[in-house]
């Protein structure tokens, strides 16, 4: 692998301007595409199997007539009077009746009032689903809500059949703009600074784009493009920044720079592809929980990640070929080593690896506590935006009725089933029995919100009843994904804490490194769990992030952090440690050896990690909370993994095992395939060709044979 990378990387970098227009091509046939094909994303989630969904499919077998109103997007139009007046009850009904005439509507009933007559709403049943409302329906319920508030009404309007609107991307500004600032600063250089942005904005776009044509195949959510552009942009400057410090690294060796080219993309390229790998794995694996969605989800951002690879291994190259010199400001080219920060902090930690180990776990354990309290849930108009109709609609519905209205029960039952008088139960509709007589439908409204856990509760009551064949509506339906997606959790966990193991023992060839990594992983997990609860769901300073109101976490949340962690966790496990190990092989003593390949790498995992954070904690300034627990959770995950967990704990660890660190039992040596993540074997081999400057004099010269090929290795020599 390393071997193939070197040269690719030299042929990107001699053919810059044919992989240049490659990619603009590529790019520009994606946008084209995308425009011609997108559709609307939904906002809708549904797990088949459930048992809201079965309930659904069974309403539909029951009652043919319901077929097509419970598969309908749904508006619901909530009218009230300014100043908590009586309503204008001929103004509610032309409303009522423009409603009607609009097209797709397949049913609108009747309004139904608060005792006080002040609050007013109805409900509108589309022929579709959200997905194929037309631009005519949906200005024909906008119509209808601009005439009523023209006649002096107060007029909002929720439910799915309402189009999310955009926001200005402040989030992504702002990401960008630190990154800006942080590579700026690592590098002194504002050409090797805009490279890592540049290539991560064309990835950004082209996967994109690459969601925008699949909508045209498939329903996707309207959180899929959000997450993948999250990921996609956090890595896509990752990638290409440890490969630009490598790329300089080897010029201030003395080497060419098509030289220097193909050894940054056949050594740090290699960790690239690896890391890379491994995000492309767990959020793929996300699969194995089963739900549709979160599938798409993960695919999405898997796809973007890939990308990323790419475009990081050739694009980024043939960009370092049209820099030339000014990718390292003459004042840095002659830049000595001296004593950095990093060696600094390491040498601290070196000294007291035990008090900073228990500082370490302890001070996560603490904020992991929240989490024991996490309670899973998805999004209703009630975490909308303050500003929004929907969320308008949702505080007025509940003022004027009750919390219940927002998330009514729809309960399938045989004839005669009583629910009056269960706890938890404010109003019970008259049955309505279908044309064989065998079955009802009652609309029961709760005492408590959609997000309240005693609305859980009565639903589980409710289905417990004899007589009643099963529970459905909006409330049922999320929280029946929200216990699929928390059953799925610890199994998705030991997948992917398995494959960490799996994978550090390969990279590492050894047995206490992965346990160490993959504990610290475990620790990062738990502690941001807890800090999103903390925020999220009890509250604690959300006002200072903008968030108005409160509640469960969004229910695929844990399982996405769980997946993106291992993901980053892996990548910052090997840009920081497999130096150490190297220096350990040649000849290092194991504490010294942390210390030299901390110095190495520090500085570089550092800028990645506030680069992430950055990218992330962006995010949080859109209005939508959905994406505001995403960019907060994935952003506290960075801290804790990168600064918490590689910068103290895995040294602190390292040091204490001092040479057992590095045991690998031999039968287990001659089980694992050698997996030369960082091209050591590569740079060997290179270093030996005849004229070759040495960046590395102090490198063991054992023979090594690259990527086990006799021919590569002949072929390399020969220059």
């Amino acid at each position: 692998m390393a071997t193939f990378l070197y040269r690719l990387g030299r042929y990107a970098f001699r053919n810059r301007r044919t992989v240049l227009l490659a990619w603009l091509g590529v790019l520009v046939a994606a946008l084209a595409g995308m425009v011609v094909l997108q559709k609307p994303t939904t906002a809708s989630f549904s797990i088949p199997g459930t048992p809201a969904q079965q309930t659904i499919d069974l309403l539909a077998e029951r009652f043919p007539q319901a077929r097509a109103q419970t598969a309908g997007a749904v508006a619901k139009v909530v009218f009230a009077q300014p100043g908590a007046n009586p309503l204008d009850q001929a103004a509610v009904g032309r409303a009522v009746a423009s409603l009607k005439s609009a097209p797709q509507v397949a049913a609108v009933s009747d309004p139904a009032q608060n005792p006080a007559r002040t609050v007013a709403y109805v409900q509108v049943t589309y022929s579709v689903p959200p997905s194929g409302l037309t631009g005519a329906a949906r200005q024909g319920l906008d119509d209808a809500v601009m005439w009523a508030r023209a006649e002096g009404l107060i007029a909002e309007v929720g439910g799915d059949a309402v189009q999310a609107s955009g926001h200005a991307p402040i989030g992504e500004v702002f990401g960008v703009v630190i990154a800006a600032v942080v590579l700026l600063v690592t590098f002194g250089s504002l050409v090797a600074a805009g490279l890592p942005l540049l290539t991560a904005i064309i990835g950004v776009a082209l996967g994109f784009a690459g969601i925008g044509i699949a909508t045209r195949f498939t329903e996707l959510s309207g959180t899929t493009s959000s997450l993948a552009m999250m990921l996609g942009l956090a890595v896509a400057i990752d990638y290409a920044l440890f490969i630009v410090s490598r790329y300089r690294t080897e010029l201030r060796a003395g080497r060419d720079a098509p030289e220097a080219a193909g050894r940054a993309v056949g050594t740090a390229g290699n960790a690239v592809v690896f890391a890379g790998l491994t995000v492309i794995i767990a959020l793929s694996g996300l699969a194995v929980a089963g739900i549709p969605f979160l599938t798409q989800m993960g695919v999405a951002a898997a796809g973007t990640v890939a990308v990323a690879v790419l475009i990081a291994l050739t694009l980024l190259p043939a960009l370092l070929a049209y820099a030339g010199e000014r990718i390292t400001p003459a004042k840095l080219r002659a830049t000595t080593a001296r004593k950095s920060m990093g060696e600094t902090w390491v040498r601290v930690i070196a000294r007291r690896p035990a008090p900073a180990l228990l500082a370490a776990v302890i001070g996560l354990g603490v904020i992991a506590i929240p989490a024991a309290d996490l309670r899973l849930g998805l999004p209703t108009d009630g975490s909308a935006a303050a500003d929004t109709s929907p969320r308008r609609a949702y505080d007025q519905l509940a003022d004027g009725f009750g919390p219940g209205f927002n998330g009514p029960l729809t309960v399938v039952a045989t004839p005669g089933t009583k629910l009056e008088g269960i706890a938890g139960v404010a109003v019970v509709s008259a049955p309505a029995t279908n044309v064989a007589g065998d079955t009802s439908i009652i609309t029961v409204v709760p005492t408590t919100g959609p997000s309240d856990r005693a609305t859980e509760d009565l639903v589980h009551r409710l289905r417990a009843v004899p007589g009643v064949l099963g529970v459905t509506g909006t409330t049922a339906v999320n929280l029946d994904i929200s216990e699929k997606l928390a059953g799925a959790l610890i199994p998705y966990l030991i997948l992917v804490v398995g494959l960490a193991f799996v994978l550090l023992a390969l990279v590492f060839r050894s047995v206490l490194v992965p346990l160490t990594a993959t504990a610290g992983f475990l620790l990062s997990v738990a502690a941001t769990f807890g800090a999103v609860v903390a925020v999220f769901q009890w509250g604690w300073q959300a006002d200072r992030i903008g968030l108005i109101q409160n509640g469960p976490i969004i229910s695929f949340l844990p399982i996405l952090l769980i997946g993106i962690v291992f993901g980053l966790a892996m990548d910052y496990q090997v840009f920081l440690v497999t130096r150490m190990r190297e220096d350990f092989v040649h000849g290092l003593s194991a504490r010294d050896a942390v210390v030299s390949g901390f110095r190495h790498g520090a500085r570089v995992v550092t800028a990645a990690a506030l680069i992430m954070m950055s990218v992330f904690f962006g995010f949080m300034l859109g209005p939508e909370a959905v994406i505001k627990s995403i960019g907060f959770g994935l952003g506290m995950a960075v801290l804790f993994d990168a600064v918490v967990v590689r910068m103290i704990l895995v040294p602190a660890v390292m040091v204490l095992l001092g040479n057992a660190a590095w045991w690998l039992p031999r039968w287990l040596d001659r089980v694992l395939p050698d997996v030369d993540v960082e091209g050591e074997k590569l740079t060997r081999l290179l270093d030996r060709r005849p004229g070759a400057t040495h960046a590395e004099p102090e490198a063991d010269p054992e023979p090594v044979v690259a990527d086990g090929s006799p021919s590569a290795e002949r072929e390399l020599l020969q220059g």
